[in-house]
């Protein structure tokens, strides 16, 4: 049946960034059929399904372009262990492990994640982690969208920004492009084609030339999107210079891992030439703001989306509120360039939505386009903090807060009504959650003597 939304104010994100006030959408088939003002669009339809929107926002669903739902499980630790900035590096990007989950664990943790993105109005999810098969099925029941990429890396000792060299483990290698290829093979296209799958390196200085290439190889094959930690930390810098060389960037563009359907995550740790490099193949880069400005680092966005990089936004750790993520991206570049106007909240927006929904290869979503997909949300207007509403993407940008989202829809189906997530059993996942992060956390203390507890930890007994 055909669906329409009226008398809403219409947040379309399309290449005018129009809003309409006294705006309506039609939906029909799991797509938007028609965006204009009500009147015209409830004559249109005049059998359709309606809801009143009367002081409410109708805008895209947000999409999240870089995330790892199972570090949920780190909320309130991890965020406070960044390392340094300045030489020595001392490698890693905490001194505290993550603890070890079981599947059935892993699966609730990252449920939990998944809630609190529904909740925040994000309607993508681009997934970067290992051993994803275990907890597909429990994704695809929530409704959202997902890019789910397995992670690829070769390197035999150490993580993220260590420096103590490189020894291949190709055994390991191999495995990782085995998991990559049986995930796309069995969940591609699942869910009515709600579930994806991509390619995903690790980080430049955790993957050998070699599996850099043939990861390359398995991306064209499998016609799909790949994505790698870039220029996360740098320690990472610095461990790629020592075994390679060279920049990270320049790293991949010699191995021929740079393309048009990559996303490099954070690129906070750049040098210019390596901002054009990735500009010239046509990158996307995830703006992981929130954690940018956690770890106290934050990437040129500017200078990359001049070389021609197309930004979209992501909540990598710890937290899934891509609101917050808009708006703390929105800041950080104004402070950065010292400009009080400039990136504005359309641009903002822009990054959260359309871009990244383009960048994970869903072409036709992230704006309210007929044709396109509907994933869209609510968001109430009517809120002390929000009103009065002149200018309603500054108002939803500079002012709005994740509780304001209201209703949330994926593929023309509501997986949040009257802010009722109905895809998930709220209540047994938040306290299954908090049982598991009390129990895992004791696991990893107690076969761990040595690790040291950062201040204000909770009891484990």
């Amino acid at each position: 049946m055909t669906l329409v939304i009226h008398d809403a104010t219409v947040v379309t994100v399309d290449a005018q960034d129009s809003v309409i006030y006294g705006g309506a959408v039609a939906i029909e088939a799991g797509r938007i059929a028609a965006v204009g003002p009500s009147s015209e669009i409830l004559a249109r339809y005049p059998q359709a399904g309606r809801i009143a929107a009367s002081g409410k926002a109708v805008m895209p669903g947000f999409a999240n372009l870089h995330t790892h739902l199972g570090m949920t499980i780190a909320r309130g630790v991890f965020e406070d262990l960044s390392p340094p900035h300045k030489p020595p590096f001392t490698g890693g990007l905490s001194p505290i492990p993550l603890p070890p989950l079981d599947p059935e664990e892993r699966s609730l943790i990252s449920q939990l994640g998944v809630l609190e993105a529904i909740r925040s109005g994000t309607t993508a999810i681009l997934e970067d982690w290992t051993g994803i098969e275990g907890y597909v099925e429990a994704l695809a029941a929530t409704g959202v969208r997902f890019l789910l990429a397995e992670r690829a890396w070769d390197k035999a000792k150490g993580g993220i920004g260590d420096q103590g060299g490189f020894e291949v483990d190709r055994a390991l290698g191999e495995r990782c492009l085995r998991s990559i290829e049986a995930l796309h093979a069995k969940r591609h296209g699942m869910a009515g084609g709600r579930i994806s799958t991509g390619v995903s390196a690790w980080a430049p200085d955790m993957c050998s030339p070699e599996l850099l290439r043939d990861l390359r190889a398995l991306q064209q094959k499998l016609d799909t999107v790949a994505t790698i930690h870039l220029n996360q930390i740098w320690g990472e810098v610095a461990a790629v210079k020592a075994v390679r060389g060279r920049l990270p960037t320049e790293y991949l563009d010699e191995v021929g891992f740079l393309n048009n359907r990559m996303i490099g995550a954070h690129c906070r740790c750049m040098e210019p030439r390596e901002e054009a490099l990735l500009g010239r193949c046509g990158c996307s880069v995830a703006f992981n703001s929130a954690i940018a400005a956690r770890r106290g680092l934050s990437p040129r966005i500017s200078e990359l989306e001049s070389a021609g990089c197309n930004i979209g936004m992501g909540t990598d750790n710890m937290a899934e509120d891509m609101v917050e993520v808009v708006r703390t991206g929105m800041f950080m570049e104004r402070i950065r360039r010292a400009d009080g106007r400039a990136p504005t909240p359309e641009q903002a927006l822009r990054w959260g939505t359309l871009n990244g929904y383009k960048a994970m290869g869903f072409d036709d979503g992230g704006a309210l386009i007929p044709g396109y997909k509907a994933d869209l949300i609510m968001i109430g207007l009517q809120r002390a903090h929000m009103v009065p509403v002149m200018r309603v993407i500054p108002n939803l940008v500079h002012q709005g807060q994740a509780r304001d989202v209201e209703d949330v829809m994926v593929d023309g189906r509501w997986i949040m009504r009257g802010g009722k997530v109905l895809t998930m059993d709220e209540e047994r996942i938040i306290a299954e959650a908090g049982r598991i992060g009390r129990i895992a956390w004791k696991r990893l203390f107690d076969s761990r003597p040595d690790l040291a507890r950062p201040p204000g930890f909770a009891p484990l007994s």
